[in-house]
């Protein structure tokens, strides 16, 4: 039933990548390991690349659609990370297409929920907004008092730096390279370490550079965080620091976790997304958009608990048609 069913997608069109190879031996059929790879995850939830590779040895469902081949779990693995991992998602679509078209699901009746899952990420390499948005305003402090220092010593020149109470790392730049030619230094023949003694010129334009290199890193560290979030892994940056519904720690930390989010019809999975948003307040609007990208109109009835309801989501239901429950 499973094969018949792939039979009607026409799976043949997410093959196309596939190089070609003039030597070695003959490649597996890529068509049936489509078919081994969906029905594994299909029957397990999730299955290792050793899991399908021992199945299709041992189970005479897997050796059914593999056509008796036995592929090792590394070409499983490059087959689903490279062929696979660009089209997954319109694999996912289509195939609910023939199913809910054989089975007339009813896609006006949409029920939305989800769920944190932890990312693997580390632990604890957290960094929040608001902690990088004030240690960047207290090196701005720090960066107007050197330059005011180094205005002192260029005072003789009639020459001043202009301060601010807001730099950019370009700014800094272009200072740098002015306090260099003023200064006539050669980074070449900077001293270091012990028994050599820095002047006043070397030690203050190291200083203006390692606070140029600061800055840079809290810039980039805000717009990885983006509007929309305040916290992120450095390990994982797409991952937001969340609370689970499973503290497994005991100490109500904080993880990094993605915000899950489905929307089902008549039982069946109709369409998913995954958010990096702590909210399921915040996961409604895109979720529906995403509905509406895959099936080409909204849901008329899209049912979901207290937890997403607030003024802009039944703004939006009202604009594009949908009846709020």
């Amino acid at each position: 039933m499973f094969d018949e069913l792939m039979e009607e997608v026409n799976i043949e069109q997410y093959l196309k990548k596939l190089p070609v190879y003039k030597v070695g031996r003959i490649r597996y059929n890529p068509v049936n390991m489509l078919k081994t790879v969906l029905f594994g995850f299909m029957q397990e939830g999730y299955i290792s690349l050793r899991g399908l590779e021992d199945n299709c040895r041992v189970n005479i469902r897997f050796m059914y659609l593999m056509d008796h081949e036995k592929p090792t779990y590394r070409t499983f693995g490059y087959f689903i990370n490279e062929i696979l991992a660009d089209s997954i998602e319109v694999i996912f679509n289509d195939i609910n297409k023939v199913i809910f078209k054989r089975n007339h699901v009813d896609l006006n009746h949409i029920y939305i929920d989800g769920s944190k899952f932890e990312a693997n990420a580390n632990k604890y390499t957290w960094v929040w907004k608001k902690a990088t948005e004030r240690s960047r305003y207290r090196l701005y402090k720090k960066i107007t008092a050197l330059l005011e220092e180094i205005n002192t010593g260029l005072a003789w020149s009639g020459i001043q730096i202009q301060t601010n109470t807001e730099y950019t790392p370009e700014q800094l730049k272009e200072t740098l390279a002015r306090c260099k030619s003023l200064w006539n230094l050669n980074e070449s023949r900077f001293v270091s370490g012990r028994g050599h003694h820095k002047s006043a010129q070397q030690r203050r334009y190291e200083q203006l550079k390692s606070f140029t290199e600061k800055l840079e890193e809290y810039v980039q560290k805000i717009l990885i965080c983006g509007e929309e979030r305040n916290s992120y892994s450095k390990t994982d940056h797409d991952a937001t620091f969340m609370r689970l519904k499973r503290d497994y720690m005991g100490n109500d930390q904080l993880l990094p976790a993605y915000n899950v989010q489905f929307g089902i019809a008549d039982e069946y999975i109709a369409v998913a997304d995954v958010n990096r948003y702590r909210s399921d307040m915040d996961c409604f609007v895109p979720l529906m958009e995403q509905f509406k990208k895959i099936y080409g109109f909204y849901p008329k009835y899209p049912i979901a608990d207290t937890g997403y309801g607030s003024y802009n989501n039944y703004l939006y239901c009202q604009e594009h048609g949908m009846k709020s429950t």
